[in-house]
């Protein structure tokens, strides 16, 4: 295998969270979406993306489930508040959610959003 070759397979390897990023930015702000990193704080807004994490995260003693949502520019907690399972909820799953963006201890979050699963 040649040096120059052999660069390039490395260098796609190394850099394979940028070429995911890249997708995820073509695939879910298309159009004129709105994306994660630029969507403001308590207005309506509407967000596509893909679900990385998935858990179960107690909240003053109720049930909350917690999604990471990530569309390639940036990434945004989804929190369920008083359930510990929806289905079609899991890690990998492209999804739209409206609601508004607030903060919770230096972390952006939309509770209880309104969702379609893609």
């Amino acid at each position: 295998m040649s040096k120059s070759r052999l660069r390039r397979s490395i260098s796609r390897w190394a850099n394979a969270s940028e070429a995911e990023a890249r997708d995820l930015r073509a695939t879910f702000t298309a159009d004129d979406r709105e994306c994660i990193d630029a969507a403001p704080d308590r207005t309506p807004v509407r967000l596509r993306g893909s679900l990385r994490t998935v858990t179960l995260r107690p909240r003053g003693g109720v049930p909350a489930l917690e999604a990471e949502l990530y569309d390639g520019t940036g990434t945004l907690t989804l929190v369920w508040l008083g359930r510990r399972r929806i289905a079609g909820i899991d890690p990998g799953r492209a999804i739209e959610v409206a609601g508004r963006i607030g903060s919770h201890e230096g972390t952006r979050v939309i509770y209880n959003p309104k969702y379609e699963l893609l």
